[in-house]
């Protein structure tokens, strides 16, 4: 069985934590979008420079990546609320991602990395954490239901012409 490491990344780090979030959005969404818009998408979102690159570099973001020796294969993101939550609590964090690759699905890496956000945003105070999840994505919503969030609103991912409908949910901590 290949070990996996756990870690907080570091700028050496940006290059394979930005392709393996890039190979994992494609793998879970590029069938639903145009190959253009999706091809700028993923260059904003994970290229250099681009809004991944921005938030390694924000101290007020925290990371916990899961690698083996040869690659990164996972990780999490807790961030300030960036979410259009309702009513938010002052202090209230966002997960904004937990990404594994396909081929680790299933391995008890998301769980470690979900105990990490919910410990992480507990020490750091927070009253409550939110995320957005896209409402079709059924795993992902089983999964996050598990850990005790509950959908709480709505609000849009739109990427290229296509506007998508995601979901708000919330945990107390």
């Amino acid at each position: 069985m290949t070990a996996i490491r756990y870690f907080t990344p570091t700028a050496a780090d940006a290059i394979s934590l930005r392709a393996m979030a890039r190979e994992a959005f494609a793998d879970t969404f590029a069938h639903l979008y145009d190959e253009a818009p999706f091809a700028h998408f993923l260059d904003r979102s994970y290229g250099p420079g681009g809004s991944m690159e921005c938030d390694l570099d924000n101290p007020a973001v925290r990371w916990l990546i899961a690698a083996t020796d040869e690659k990164t294969i996972g990780y999490a993101k807790l961030s300030p609320l960036r979410a259009p939550a309702p009513e938010p609590q002052p202090g209230a964090l966002e997960l904004q991602q937990i990404y594994i690759l396909r081929a680790w699905h299933g391995q008890g890496i998301a769980d470690r990395l979900m105990t990490w956000a919910l410990n992480d945003a507990r020490e750091q105070g927070a009253p409550e954490i939110y995320l957005t999840v896209f409402d079709h994505n059924q795993r992902a919503k089983r999964f996050y239901s598990r850990y005790g969030f509950a959908e709480v609103g709505r609000c849009t991912f739109t990427l290229g012409d296509r506007i998508d409908d995601d979901r708000v949910w919330r945990k107390s901590l």
